[in-house]
Formats: structure tokens, sequence, C-alpha cells
């Protein structure tokens, strides 16, 4: 299995709203090919910084996905969100290979 990590920080008062924006996602990832999971993760200790985990059986099934057309689709809708302070996030990315379970 192959786990990405997209971690950004928002202000405070707008996890929430960024919470709601993932619960109502276009989940167009949900059909992408050797796509396994998706988890939206809040710190407890500090509730402005949000992860986003993609879950994919492997490497090559997640850069096929960061290739696709609905991958530039969902990214290009994120720029245009009407809160510029929100648009602007850019996240931290960390790509992981499982070694055990």
């Amino acid at each position: 299995m192959y786990i990405v990590h997209s971690t950004f920080d928002v202000p405070r008062q707008k996890a929430e709203e960024v919470i709601n924006i993932y619960r109502n996602r276009s989940r167009l990832v949900d059909d992408a090919v050797g796509f396994l999971d998706f988890l939206l993760l809040q710190n407890e200790k500090k509730p402005g910084e949000i992860t986003v985990q993609l879950t994919f059986d492997t490497k090559e099934h997640y850069l096929e996905w960061v290739r696709s057309q609905q991958f530039k689709d969902i990214h290009d809708m994120e720029k245009k969100y009407p809160d510029q302070e929100l648009a602007a996030v850019i996240p931290a990315v960390k790509q992981y290979k499982v070694v055990a379970t």
C-alpha cells in the first residue's frame, strides 16, 4: 500500500469550514484505479492543522491519479475557491510506502 498525507494549516476559526468542504468533496478520486481510502484528519491539539490522507494499492496507482484530468480538475476548483485565504493554502505533502501491517 501507498499512503499520501497533505497537511495544511488554516486559521482555527476556518477549520470547520474546511472540514465541511471535504465532507462534501467531489469524490472523483474514489473511482481512481488502485484507490483504497480517503480520510480527513484534524490535529486535536492544533485544530487548524488538517491532513488529507489518501491510500492507494501502489505508488504507481497514486502517480496515475496525480497525472489524471480528474486530479487537475479538483485542484483547479480549489484555486477558484471564493475565500482567497483558503485558496492560497499550500499543503506539505508526505508520501509513505506501507512496510508492515
